[in-house]
């Protein structure tokens, strides 16, 4: 998938040309990462290939990700938007980092002229992040069909800056339509969030294999505690405090994080044996996940946007603990939209242990109340998201 000029024509007729942009999270990198995979396929299913330029910040996640899936880079000179609190402050515009960042978006704007000009691409996305602004300029600088895709209920500040000048704006939730200008309604589609496809593909027979969980009673439902990659302090504390209770009632696989692996070790340790064979405590899950979510009956996480589009894709029973430092609060707004069509329970603000036994102990007692809630989130996911964003950008190039 990498920008060759010199490799010719592949497939029939020119290669689609996409220059993808976005990125510093992986909120905003695996999804962009998901529509090029799928659009690649989608064109390889005509005979058609597929050249892709990412155009990113230097040393960053979606750099890293690129040089794993071959995918040529390019780097340009961003800004940042520092927020006092969940809010952008009008004071806080006014900070010295502020005016330094914002001073080289022009110097940026020019990079990715330059860059867009030379790829001549025939569709730009965008999927948020503060290096999208300076390519989602150039990209109407240089006539090229911008497409914005937005994974989250409330617009982030990049996107908000670039619905005015794409084409197609792509959204994953509906409540997300009124909040754009009123002449980027008229472009706008709701795709959903693109959930890789191997999450929907999981086995609960491979998870207990692959993680051992020979100890595990299956007769009782299975909770999954994940705080993301880095793990959650606040998820770890609250687990930890409910523990020998919540082993009473079911089997545990618990990813803390590697950095509080050591700290929660102990607590496992004193578990009496028969509770400590339900128990599973793990750094870092990486391929076993979707095996993982397989087998899992009731998940205990945050409320980031990636980590919702995979649980209601699922259908899955959660309870969600957003974070409170988001930015924008984004995740708060992401688990209320949920909360509100009973399709998840929902933790917010300062909460206790009891907070959570009192939240989780319902839905392992009364399985009929799991599945009610599991299919209405199932009923809130998109599963076929990436196609439909792939859809959008065939359609922006006149496809």
């Amino acid at each position: 998938m990498s920008f060759d000029r010199n490799r010719g024509n592949l497939g029939r007729g020119r290669p689609f040309r996409l220059i993808v942009t976005g990125g510093g999270t992986g909120g905003h990198t695996y999804p962009a990462l998901t529509a090029i995979r799928t659009l690649q396929a989608t064109l390889a299913a005509g005979g058609r290939a597929l050249e892709v330029l990412w155009v990113g910040t230097a040393d960053s996640l979606e750099q890293r990700v690129s040089a794993g899936e071959g995918i040529a880079f390019r780097a340009v000179a961003t800004g940042k938007l520092r927020r006092a609190g969940h809010q952008l402050k009008p004071g806080s515009l006014a900070s010295l980092a502020n005016i330094r960042d914002m001073g080289r978006v022009p110097f940026g704007v020019a990079q990715a002229r330059a860059i867009v000009a030379e790829f001549e691409p025939d569709v730009v996305l965008a999927t948020g992040g503060y290096v999208s602004v300076p390519v989602g300029l150039a990209a109407k600088l240089c006539h090229r069909p911008l497409v914005v895709h937005e994974q989250t209920v409330r617009l982030g500040l990049a996107n908000k800056a670039l619905v005015r000048v794409a084409a197609r704006v792509a959204v994953s939730a509906e409540s997300t339509l009124a909040l754009l200008p009123e002449s980027a309604r008229k472009t706008a589609v709701v795709t959903g969030n693109p959930v890789r496809p191997e999450v929907l593909t999981g086995r609960a027979d491979k998870a207990v294999e692959s993680l051992a969980l020979h100890g595990f009673d299956r007769r009782l439902p299975t909770v999954y505690v994940t705080g993301g990659a880095q793990g959650s302090q606040q998820i770890n504390y609250l687990v930890r405090g409910i523990l020998p209770w919540l082993l009473t009632e079911a089997n545990v696989v618990h990813q803390c994080g590697p950095e509080h692996l050591d700290e929660l070790r102990g607590s496992a340790a004193a578990l009496p044996a028969d509770l400590g064979g339900r128990y599973r405590l793990i750094g870092y899950i990486g391929s076993e996940l979707p095996d993982v979510l397989a087998l899992a009956d009731v998940v205990i996480s945050r409320g980031g946007a990636g980590t919702i589009a995979e649980l209601t894709a699922l259908g899955k029973a959660a309870v969600l603990l957003p974070l409170a430092g988001s930015a924008a609060d984004e995740q708060a707004h992401n688990a209320r939209r949920l909360a509100e069509a009973a399709a998840a329970v929902v933790l917010l603000g300062e909460v206790s242990a009891d907070d959570l036994r009192e939240a989780v102990g319902p839905l392992l007692a009364d399985e009929a109340r799991r599945a009610d809630l599991a299919t209405q989130a199932r009923s809130h996911g998109r599963p076929d998201a990436a196609e439909r964003l792939v859809e959008v950008i065939l359609a922006a190039a006149g496809h």
